[in-house]
């Protein structure tokens, strides 16, 4: 235990995109028995807690985030009774559960909705945004809002007699219809849901576009200056007083937000003491490989989540971002939804080296980290994934794909489906990849992979990365050093000179291989300091 207290303020989770890590059934797509058989991978690397993506049943209109039923498991990926086993096991295993929930919209084949689209007198219709359009004949969207895949965000329905209909609401596809987080029964559905799992052994809920819930009800355009109409409303924290309220009913319990918001204070308000547990920290995911903006982006986080006293996240890819061997590997090293690089020149061996010395980075600052899967084997984004393969509906909506981060995983073997799976996978693995493999990682001292198992081994056993506390160390340009606590630093260089070793007693680990006393480009290391 540090003394930073509970699991989640210091833990290193990993994300499970079920999909996509392994395939027990012969079909292609990952499930809950693959996870179950590979869970000794898992453990080896020394994660505390996984993140698993969704696996209610859904049409897969979105790859799992159109959530039908969020009390069962999809036939996909197996039954309730292989989800509660695999809770069972991960804790037997020393390793906490965390589910995702998506609050913001359901699958358009959810019975709610269903029911609303079947009667327009249902009393369903009130749990969701169903309005008139404009115009004399109602043939105009309510709002010309843009979704977030881009795109309307207005469908308009048939009514039982053939007649145009009334428009809802979808700030994602139109087979993800938004919920009215102001009707009462919503509300108790999901905290209803939250006990379930509770009930089931999980230790946190993640919480998907956790800024989208509230909509103001007058249906305004989007003004610059003024109040967004559906981004970050503050009514939204009512909502998560009352889920902080039941996760405080179960010992160790915790809620985890994706916040994607660009100010710190607006951000920081969805981690005060009586709402959310953490959130995602976007601003260190986007940050460009640059080290005055690094900086800044690591004093930022801090600084935000210290005047509330909770602690801060460290996400380098996940599910839905371009992996950071890519990022880093090309000229513009940033990410955001905005700025679509895909196709743009890429330097792997650049990407991946850079990619060694983020984890050390994102493994030694204060708080908790986060592993995307593949992450510690150094997978690169799919950017060759034929279009009529691409899955994702992002990509007719922003002409860019999600699928290249969600390929399916390398287990062994020298092609395709690389022990993944015993038939074709369901998104195609790279043939480059035959080196990227657990098995062809394994016991090689110089891989991703032992660099990880390392690193965490090394965060558990190392007494200054159990403190809260971080303190900048002078440092030539370009290089960022930290202590943490009496003896450990972190020395990361993102100069383009080699640069000399502080005074230490101790090297415990390196990014990359030193040349002498000096750190190459784009190397971190790990140092116990002189006392």
């Amino acid at each position: 235990m540090s003394d930073q207290g509970p699991w989640w303020r210091d833990a290193v989770i990993y994300q499970v995109y079920p999909r996509s890590f392994a395939d027990s059934d012969g079909d292609g797509i990952g499930d809950i028995g693959g996870i179950r058989a590979r869970l000794g991978h898992l453990s080896d690397l020394g994660v505390d807690a996984i993140w698993m993506s969704p696996w209610y049943p859904s049409p897969m209109a979105d790859a799992g985030y159109d959530v039908a039923d969020f009390r069962d498991i999809d036939p996909v990926f197996g039954s309730l009774a292989e989800a509660e086993a695999l809770i069972t096991e991960a804790h037997a295993a020393g390793i906490r559960m965390i589910v995702d929930i998506v609050p913001n919209h359901v699958s358009s084949r959810h019975e709610w909705f269903q029911r609303a689209l079947a009667d327009p007198e249902a009393e369903e219709r009130e749990l969701f945004w169903f309005r008139p359009g404009r115009g004399p004949d109602g043939g105009r969207m309510p709002t010309d809002w843009v979704g977030e895949f881009g795109g309307t965000t207005w469908t308009r329905t048939t009514n039982p007699d053939g007649t145009p209909g009334d428009w809802y609401l979808h700030l994602f596809t139109p087979e993800q219809p938004d919920l009215n987080w102001d009707h009462p029964r919503v509300r108790a559905e999901f905290a209803d849901i939250l006990r379930f799992w509770f009930e089931r052994g999980v230790d946190g809920i993640r919480i998907d576009s956790a800024a989208l819930l509230i909509k103001d009800p007058e249906l305004p355009p989007v003004v610059d200056g003024r109040p967004h109409p559906f981004h970050d409303l503050d009514a939204v924290h009512d909502v998560y007083r009352a889920w902080r309220r039941i996760a405080d009913g179960y010992p160790d319990r915790a809620l985890i937000g994706e916040v994607w918001l660009p100010e710190a204070d607006r951000f920081a308000n969805y981690l005060r003491p009586d709402e959310l547990h953490a959130a995602f920290n976007f601003d260190f995911l986007g940050c460009a490989w640059e080290p005055a903006l690094m900086r800044e982006c690591i004093d930022r986080t801090l600084d935000a989540h210290r005047a509330i006293g909770a602690p801060a996240t460290w996400v380098l890819s996940n599910h839905d971002v371009t992996r950071h061997v890519t990022r880093y590997g090309r000229e513009k090293t940033t990410f955001s939804f905005a700025n679509n690089l895909d196709g743009s020149p890429v330097d792997l061996e650049l990407g991946t080296r850079r990619a060694r010395a983020a984890a050390l980075l994102s493994l030694s600052l204060p708080g908790a980290t986060y592993v995307y899967q593949g992450e510690e084997l150094g997978l690169w984004e799919n950017e060759n994934i034929p279009v009529e393969q691409l899955q994702d509906p992002m990509w007719a909506r922003r002409g860019h794909s999600r699928d290249g981060c969600r390929v399916p995983l390398p287990w062994d073997g020298d092609e395709p489906p690389f022990g993944f799976s015993t038939a074709t996978p369901w998104l195609p693995q790279p043939p480059e990849w035959k080196d990227r493999t657990v098995h062809a990682q394994t016991g090689d001292p110089s891989s991703m992979l032992e660099l990880y198992r390392a690193a965490i081994a090394a965060r558990r056993a190392e007494p200054g990365l159990h403190t809260s506390a971080m303190a900048w160390l002078p440092a030539s340009p370009g290089v960022l050093a930290y202590r943490r606590g009496p003896g450990f630093a972190c020395v990361l260089n993102m100069s383009e000179v080699a640069v000399a070793l502080p005074d230490h007693d101790q090297c415990l680990l390196t990014s990359s291989p030193l040349d002498g006393d000096l750190i190459p480009p784009d190397t971190a290391v790990w140092l116990r300091l002189a006392t």
